[in-house]
């Protein structure tokens, strides 16, 4: 399974394991505010399981402090969840519960995926955790992205991730996935060149999705529109759309 060869390819000391089952109601009682969060989880979870503890005494990576976080150990959870669950929550909601910054393999039916987000402190409640940007994610079914798998596979490596601290190595692996992601859209596996081109991937992929839901809603909207003069201002509109998203892959 390809949960497995994403674990697999981690390639993490075995001192590091932990291999203990997370009951369903521990993310209930932490995280699931709303009773369509309670039910998300209910119905959707069908095991989440605390993989490994990235700490510097089991991987030999100092860990990392200043004023906005505090990474001394990244949660390594594996998430399988059932076929009708919505997998987009449960993965937000799996990592708000967890107070480290979390690398979450996630499993559902032939499809796989990784994600992470980065953790900050909360700026009114002392000592709690929020997270600091957008979960960024990946998924793997063997279709869209198949032809750069193995590259992704490789590059995951601990061994091959920035090991100046637990924030360096915690980046190097949100890069990863965003090499991913930056593939499937520019049907080139390129690791970034360095941090500053990182950030500007993951704002330009942001970019892409948003600029291709614009140019679906506009082509749906011009394919109904009667009035001549409004179809030619749709038209436009959709060729705006579709410079700013080539100019969003550019950038990728």
């Amino acid at each position: 399974m390809k949960s497995e060869t994403i674990l697999d390819a981690l390639d993490l000391p075995p001192g590091s394991r932990v291999d203990k089952k997370v009951p369903k109601r521990l993310l209930i009682e932490n995280i699931a505010e709303s009773s369509s969060d309670r039910r998300t989880i209910n119905e959707g979870v069908w095991e989440l399981l605390w993989v490994a503890a990235l700490k510097p005494s089991t991987i030999g990576v100092p860990e990392y402090r200043d004023d906005l976080r505090e990474y001394v150990e990244i949660a390594l959870l594996h998430l399988a969840v059932h076929q009708e669950a919505r997998l987009d929550r449960l993965v937000e909601l799996v990592h708000r519960a967890v107070p480290y910054p979390v690398l979450l393999v996630t499993e559902k039916v032939a499809s796989a995926g990784l994600s992470a987000a980065h953790k900050r402190w909360a700026q009114n409640e002392a000592g709690k955790t929020v997270l600091d940007g957008q979960v960024i994610a990946v998924y793997c079914d063997g279709t869209s992205n198949d032809a750069y798998l193995a590259d992704f596979y490789s590059m995951l490596s601990l061994g091959r991730q920035p090991r100046t601290t637990m924030y360096s190595l915690y980046q190097g692996w949100i890069n990863t996935i965003l090499t991913l992601k930056a593939a499937e859209v520019t049907g080139i596996f390129r690791p970034s060149d360095d941090h500053a081109h990182s950030v500007a991937r993951q704002e330009a992929l942001g970019d892409c999705s948003r600029l291709e839901n614009e140019i679906a809603r506009l082509r749906k909207a011009a394919s109904k529109e009667k009035q001549i003069a409004r179809q030619i201002e749709l038209n436009m509109e959709l060729k705006a759309a579709k410079a700013a998203l080539d100019a969003a892959r550019s950038k990728l």
